[in-house]
């Protein structure tokens, strides 16, 4: 039977039942028709904002098969992958290099699915209706971010381009408790960790919020931290208050909001999704700065729940290099990228020829020379 590619403008227009049967067996809460419907009728992913859906539906006798995010962009804003060099030196030369198609999940530099399709000949349709509508439209290219280990196979496969990046990620190697974690770093970065938690929970109450506890009195306060260290760190914040709302509401089961109170009034606070192979941790925020208190939020207490939950990983977001000493160990992330015009795919496939190599170089650096963990042979 014959496969049909159909373009939506919204994630709405696909429907819930018809993505998630596809998309929950990933086990990526940032792929599911919940999060991005957030992200769309919130109006923080709207073509106002430069985000205009043109998700991909792939149907076979009259059932959805393959389904894929896909946005129309205007800027290169909340994509956590910079391609801002490209766009300049693409229009210096008298190119257009927005709109551009981005295959991933706004506001969201976290690694996953992004050809969701049990077949992989129903993946590589996905990804020819993507690349088949940049040719219709004349756009400049299709960029492919975060994907998989399995999905960036087989977009290199089809020609596009590879490109690296690094995230730093902690790996629960089977620890029972955060001493037992502990117990494998050296003994400066043990003492280091411990002060650190000492000194940042000092007079206040830690408490870790799910399912019903993550009220909207819960999520006006984690919005005003949100907002304030935002506004401070990167200037206009990607997401509105809408959002907060409507994740609450439809994924509370999925979230672990971790939450600092200071005589039983909320300070700071730092928000996990809950996915089946690991925590992400994703935005925080406070309206009371103190030393270390980013750290034992956003590292220490998702260490701590990876742990109580058994998931074999924590991913903390993109950049940060001051989580390698918390024993966040560099890892490679990907994507890909399809560039229309001959000439800036030239230029683009160079530069990412010599940045994969240093990225790669770097991250060995890191580890031979940074890393927390005690060395073999060592002791404790």
């Amino acid at each position: 039977m014959s496969l049909n590619a159909r373009i939506h403008g919204s994630i709405a227009d696909i429907g819930r039942a018809d993505w998630d049967r596809l998309a929950a067996p990933t086990g990526d809460p940032f792929v599911s028709f919940d999060f991005l419907d957030a992200c769309e009728a919130s109006g923080c992913a709207q073509p106002s904002n430069g985000w205009t859906a043109r998700h991909i539906s792939l149907v076979e006798a009259d059932a959805v098969v393959g389904v894929m995010p896909l946005y129309l962009k205007g800027h290169s804003q909340g994509e956590y992958v910079f391609d801002h060099s490209w766009a300049d030196a693409f229009e210096r030369a008298g190119g257009q290099y927005y709109p551009k198609l981005l295959g991933g999940v706004p506001f969201t530099p976290v690694t996953g699915p992004r050809l969701i399709a049990e077949k992989w000949g129903q993946k590589r349709a996905l990804l020819g209706a993507a690349v088949s509508l940049v040719q219709r439209d004349g756009l400049s290219s299709l960029h492919v971010n975060f994907a998989d280990d399995a999905d960036q196979g087989l977009l290199v496969e089809a020609g596009l381009l590879a490109r690296q990046d690094r995230q730093f990620i902690w790996e629960n190697k089977g620890y029972d408790s955060f001493d037992a974690y502990l117990s494998h770093l050296s003994s400066s970065h043990r003492k280091t960790i411990r002060r650190e938690r000492r000194e940042a929970t000092q007079d206040l109450e830690l408490r870790i919020l799910r399912g019903d506890a993550l009220t909207e009195a819960v999520w006006d306060a984690f919005y005003a931290f949100y907002l304030d260290t935002g506004s401070r760190k990167w200037g206009r914040p990607y997401l509105n208050r809408e959002f907060f709302s409507r994740i609450g509401e439809r994924m509370s089961d999925r979230i672990a909001l971790v939450l600092a109170c200071d005589a039983g009034r909320p300070i700071a606070g730092a928000l996990n999704f809950i996915g089946r192979d690991a925590l992400y941790g994703r935005q925080w925020g406070t309206i009371s700065p103190r030393p270390f208190l980013h750290f034992e939020l956003c590292y220490y207490q998702a260490i701590e729940l990876a742990i109580d939950l058994g998931l074999p990983r924590v991913e903390a977001g993109a950049q940060g290099d001051h989580k390698l000493a918390r024993g966040y160990l560099p890892r490679t992330v990907h994507s890909a990228h399809y560039i229309a015009h001959p000439g800036l795919r030239r230029a683009v496939a160079d530069y990412l020829e010599h940045e994969g190599r240093a990225v790669a170089e770097e991250a060995a650096v890191m580890i031979e020379n940074f890393s927390p963990f005690r060395r073999r042979g060592t002791t404790p």
